[in-house]
This record gives C-alpha cells, structure tokens and sequence, in this order.
C-alpha cells in the first residue's frame, strides 16, 4: 500500500495549488459483467466547474459535467480493463492495470508533477503517486476522474441494454442486485460477464 494521504476537500494547502497532478479514479470493481473503467485527468489552474464525487451528482448533471470535463482539461484519457483481463489477473489487479493505462496516456500528452489516486492503493507505476482515501470529493482531478470513468461505464451498461433489455441492464448497471440475480437464473450468462466472480461462476457450474 504506498502514500496513502488525507487531504481536505480542495484545501487551499492542497498539493493541487502548487503541482500539476493527475487526478486518477475507477468505476465498475463491483459489477458482475462488463469492463473495469479508469479516468486520468489533468485540469486547468482556472477550472472552476462544480466537480464532487461522481456518486453524489444526478445521471444528468454528470453526463453535462463530462461534456464539460472533455472540452476543458488539459489531458485525460479513459482507459479499460476487459472481463478477460479481470478473470485472469483478478479484479485488483485488473482495476490497477485499467489506471496505468489511463494514467500512461496522459503523461504522453503533457507534463505534471504528481500522480492522485482515489482510494488507498497506487498502481506501480514510475511517476510520483499518493492514493488519497476519499479523494472523489478532495481533489478536483480526481473528482473529474471519477466522472469520467463512471458515465463511461454507464454508457456501456445501457448500450449492453439495448442488446439485451431481458437483463436489465440500464437499471441495475451490472452490479448484484436481487433483481439481477433474479433474471440470471432465467437467462444465459453472457460472453461479457466475469467468471471469476463468485455468483456467475456458481451459475455456470449449476449449469
């Protein structure tokens, strides 16, 4: 575990004010189907968008903030890991795999001081990193990370919906709801679910 750090919401003795970080969350560690999404961001000094936590914002004003997000960083990227990436190096290592990439292709597009990571975990990685615990509603970069990666996601849920509406997927977003589970022991477990995971792997043996 490396550098963990507790910072007040957007201090002004924030390492924000004084370096050019790279505001870095994940999305999706808990679904049972679909990618494992990570954000890496970098914002302007002058961003004055009103960032938080991506869990605490409505689905509409997070689809404004990401339009927003996109046209005014300065770098980011969002980046995956596949269901066959997760199967194969497990979750944790997954999610660490989808931040590096994420992380990765911002440093090629600009310079920054620092890495910022939501969460109590760094990637490895060879840039300066912190994990800040609670860091989606500390760290603006990070916020705008969270944001990022979660209407992502959520845009692959409901495009996955589409295909499949039987599954409910626009509602539950691939998490273990009682009602996914309901559906699931009627329907076919999808090339897209990870089957790694404890409830898809009991329905496939069951099967």
């Amino acid at each position: 575990m490396k550098n963990t750090q507790q910072i007040d919401l957007f201090a002004n003795d924030s390492p924000e004010d004084s370096q050019v970080i790279i505001g870095v969350d994940e999305v999706g560690r808990g679904p049972l189907i679909g990618d494992v999404v990570a954000a890496a961001v970098i914002l302007p000094d002058d961003c004055s968008l009103p960032l938080a936590d991506s869990k605490k914002l409505s689905e509409k004003k997070r689809e404004l903030l990401f339009d927003q997000i996109c046209e005014q960083a300065v770098a980011y990227s969002i980046q995956v890991a596949s269901p066959e990436e997760i199967d194969e190096l497990n979750i944790l290592q997954a999610t660490m795999l989808a931040m590096t990439r994420a992380i990765e292709s911002v440093a090629s597009q600009s310079r920054f001081d620092l890495v910022m990571v939501d969460g109590n975990r760094c990637p490895d990685i060879k840039y300066p990193c912190q994990s800040v615990i609670k860091g989606d509603a500390k760290i603006k970069a990070i916020s705008a990370a969270s944001i990022l990666a979660k209407v992502y996601r959520d845009r692959q849920m409901i495009e996955l919906d589409q295909r499949y509406p039987e599954y409910g997927f626009a509602k539950h977003k691939g998490y273990p709801t009682a009602e996914h589970m309901s559906r699931l022991q009627n329907l076919p477990v999808l090339e897209q679910y990870r089957r790694s995971f404890k409830p898809v792997r009991l329905l496939l043996e069951q099967s």
